[in-house]
C-alpha cells in the first residue's frame, strides 16, 4: 500500500511534457505520411519583397519595409533577421500546408547576431473565423524555454482575446479561472539554447502536438485546438535572428 501510495504522489507531480510516451516523430511522419513539400534553399532571393524567397514563400511582413533585407538566402541557409522596429512586427514568413495530422521538419540555428534570439513556428488558418489572424498552434524556442500552446482556443480565440484586454484596460487583475483557462492552453519546459545546428520536428496529431529536437520529443500537449481540420499555413515568426537549412512539410491526413 506504502509503494502504490508512493506512485501515485509521484505521477501526480510529473509534468505534462512526461505523460505520453516518447517517439521518433520524424520517423512516424516518413512511414505514415506524404511529403507535400521540401525546400532547401538553394538558389539566390529576388529582392526583399513578400515573395521574394521564392519556391512559394510569403512574408506577412516584407512589403512593410520594402528598403531593408529580412530574408537572406546564402549558399543553402535561409537566413532571417527581422526589422522588428521598423516593420511594427517580427518577421512572419510562412508557407501552405493543408493537413489535419502530420507537422513540418526543420534544420534550424540560432548564429547569436543578437541578443535573445527566438524561433516561434507552427500553424495558421486564415479562413477560420472567430480567432485572430488565424492562428492555430505553435512551438516557442527561446533562450531558456521550449513552449506549445493552442492558440485557438487560448488566446487568439477572439472572446478571450477582447476579455483578457478589458481586463487590461481597466488595469484589473484577470479572475483565477480565466488564467487558469489560459494556463491550461500551453505547457513549457526548460531548455538552454545554443548555437548548434539542430533537427526540429513539430507535428500535430489529434488533440496533441509534440516538438522534437535530434530525434528526442522534448514536449508535449493535449489540447482541442491541436485538433483542427485544416493547418492551411505552416509559418515562422522571428523576432530577431535565425539560420533555416532545409524545412520538410509532410500530411499524414
Amino acid at each position: 500500500m506504502n509503494l502504490l501510495r508512493h506512485f501515485l504522489l509521484f505521477s501526480a507531480i510529473l509534468p505534462l511534457a512526461a505523460a505520453d510516451t516518447p517517439r521518433d516523430d520524424a520517423a512516424w511522419l516518413r512511414e505514415k505520411g506524404q511529403m507535400i513539400f521540401h525546400d532547401a534553399f538553394e538558389r539566390e532571393e529576388d529582392g526583399n519583397l513578400a515573395k521574394a524567397i521564392g519556391n512559394g514563400w510569403n512574408s506577412a511582413t516584407a512589403d512593410r519595409v520594402p528598403q531593408i533585407k529580412m530574408a537572406d538566402l546564402d549558399e543553402g541557409i535561409l537566413k532571417i533577421a527581422s526589422a522588428s522596429k521598423e516593420a511594427g512586427h517580427a518577421a512572419h514568413i510562412h508557407h501552405e500546408a493543408g493537413f489535419t495530422d502530420g507537422g513540418a521538419v526543420v534544420r534550424f540555428s540560432f548564429p547569436g547576431l543578437s541578443k535573445s534570439e527566438s524561433l516561434q513556428l507552427g500553424y495558421v488558418d486564415r479562413e477560420l473565423k472567430g480567432v485572430h489572424a488565424g492562428h492555430l498552434c505553435y512551438g516557442i524556442l527561446s533562450q531558456s524555454s521550449i513552449t506549445l500552446i493552442d492558440q485557438k482556443t487560448g488566446i487568439m480565440n477572439l472572446e478571450n482575446r477582447k476579455r483578457r484586454d478589458d481586463y487590461l484596460a481597466r488595469k484589473e487583475k484577470p479572475p483565477a479561472d480565466f488564467e487558469a483557462l489560459l494556463n491550461s492552453k500551453k505547457v513549457g519546459v526548460p531548455w538552454k539554447a545554443d548555437h548548434e545546428w539542430h533537427e526540429l520536428v513539430l507535428v500535430t496529431e489529434g488533440d496533441q502536438m509534440r516538438l522534437s529536437l535530434d530525434g528526442k520529443v522534448i514536449v508535449s500537449h493535449h489540447s482541442e485546438g491541436y485538433a483542427h481540420t485544416m493547418k492551411r499555413w505552416f509559418s515562422f515568426l522571428v523576432p530577431n535572428t535565425v539560420w533555416i537549412d532545409d524545412v520538410k512539410i509532410w500530411k499524414v491526413k
